[in-house]
Formats: C-alpha cells, structure tokens, sequence
C-alpha cells in the first residue's frame, strides 16, 4: 500500500470508512493527544461531530518507569495492570504517588488544549475513539477502558493504520473497531506516513479551536 502523505490525509481516508455515522447528533469523536488530533479533526470535520481530545497518562512502574503498571484518563479514571501491580507488590501508596505525579502533567495538557472549555459529554452517546495508527494498542486500550467507565452508549476505535493481530485484538473490547488498512509487515505507525512529524500542543489546541468554531457556524 501507499503510505499517508501526513496524519490530514490519513483522517480523510479512515472518514470513508466511518460514513454511515455521518450527520448523526448522537455521535463525538475523541483523539489521542498528540498524534490522533489531526486524524480526528479530519474525520469529526467529515462526519459533522463534534471533536475532543481523551489524555491518557501511562502509570510506570517505581524504578522501572518503562513498565506500565496501568493508565490514568480524562475524567479520573485510573486503570490497572493488576497482574504487574502483583509482581511488583506495589501497595495504594506507591499506586497513587505514580498516579498523582501524572494527573498533574494530564491536568496541565487538558487545560493547555481546551482552555477553559469543558470535556464534551459522552454518556449514552456514539463515542468514536481515534488515534494515528495501533502498534501494541496499549494507550488506546486504556483509553477504551476508562471511556467504558463513562457509559457511552457505543464505543468505537478507529485508526487508518494498524497492526492486524493488534486490530483483531481489540474486538472484545469495544463494539466496533475500524482499521482502515492493516499492511503486512506492519513494521511500525510512522512507517506508513511520509510526514510523520510531532504534533505540537500549539497545533492540537489549534485544531481543537477550529472544530469548536465550525461546530458554532454550524448550528
């Protein structure tokens, strides 16, 4: 296959995957931060839902940071690992010194995208959750947990670029899952995109800005 030109392109393309939920007022999109804000600009701009961005902050291990022992999400909701948290024996206390440590950077990156906007809502809605693409699919799959946590009424991973065993995975955790392509040998997200350069906080609150404002026109 033919690689995205950038994360733009790639949001374009997963849209036509995503056209029945077109126009429908019951549906939001949420992106990863950085990298699937792009992705769901295009997409929300497509199907004419609103846009949100869902922060997700990995929990690692004390002395071993690499290793997650769970995630924290937009909302507050935390998510364990409990089967690492058993090998590490790690106690509440070391949980939550991790946990607050985090909520501070997730608190910071919220405020610096949305403003002084609140989240958008999502219980009994469509949430359709977005990212640039699946590896591992650990990041997105707290994110589905915590969302799960939040009552939508459907839950929805989308992304134009994934690893098959990653994307077929998902499929007991959430109601749909769209993967536009899932190239052999996948390799790693970035290969598939010719720009795949940092999205910056600049860009993402620009992004964010945009949506609100053509939501606004709109109505």
């Amino acid at each position: 296959m033919r690689r995205f030109r950038d994360r733009a392109e790639a949001g374009r393309i997963l849209a036509r995957e995503l056209g029945r939920y077109r126009a429908d007022p019951n549906v939001v999109v949420l992106a990863l931060p950085r990298g699937g804000v792009p992705v769901g600009f295009e997409l929300a701009r497509a199907l004419e839902a609103p846009l949100d961005v869902f922060v997700v902050r990995k929990l690692g291990a004390p002395g071993h940071e690499e290793l997650a022992i769970g995630a924290i999400a937009s909302g507050g909701t935390r998510v364990l690992n409990e089967h690492v948290v058993r090998e590490f024996g790690l106690d509440e206390g070391a949980i939550a010194r991790a946990a607050a440590t985090e909520q501070e950077e997730l608190e910071r990156r919220e405020h610096a995208y949305r403003g002084d906007r609140g989240p958008v809502e999502v219980e009994g809605r469509t949430v359709i959750l977005v990212d640039d693409g699946l590896a591992t699919g650990a990041t997105m799959r707290a994110a589905a947990l915590a969302l799960r946590a939040r009552n939508p009424e459907r839950l929805v991973v989308a992304v134009p670029v994934a690893a098959a065993q990653t994307c077929e995975e998902f499929r007991g955790d959430v109601d749909e899952v769209v993967c536009a392509v899932t190239p052999e040998p996948f390799l790693a997200v970035g290969a598939w995109y010719q720009d795949f350069s940092q999205t910056s906080d600049d860009e993402v609150r620009d992004l964010l800005e945009r949506a609100n404002r053509d939501r606004e026109r709109a109505r």
